[in-house]
């Protein structure tokens, strides 16, 4: 065993025994409204609230895209040089 796979093996330990004792949901939620957040509140705020929402899921959904491309480009250039 490499010394390298202690602290991941400690990672390991110590999220189990978190997610034995919490719900995970609960864990995160904080998070995932801020996340959420993040692109509600690059939209026009003199939108009406469910335009908000729509525009706020593009830009969400645009992020993805554009890191789905970026790996998809590095996979690639990589593929080729090999």
């Amino acid at each position: 065993m490499s010394t390298e796979s202690i602290p991941v093996l400690m990672g390991r330990v110590g999220a189990h025994k978190l997610h034995s004792m919490y719900d995970s949901r609960e864990l995160t939620k904080n998070a995932r409204v801020a996340f959420e957040a993040k692109w509600y509140n690059q939209t026009d705020p003199a939108l009406p609230e469910a335009e908000r929402l729509k525009r706020a899921a593009h830009l969400r959904q645009e992020h993805f895209a554009r890191m789905a491309l970026a790996s998809a480009l590095s996979r690639s250039a990589k593929k080729s040089k090999g």
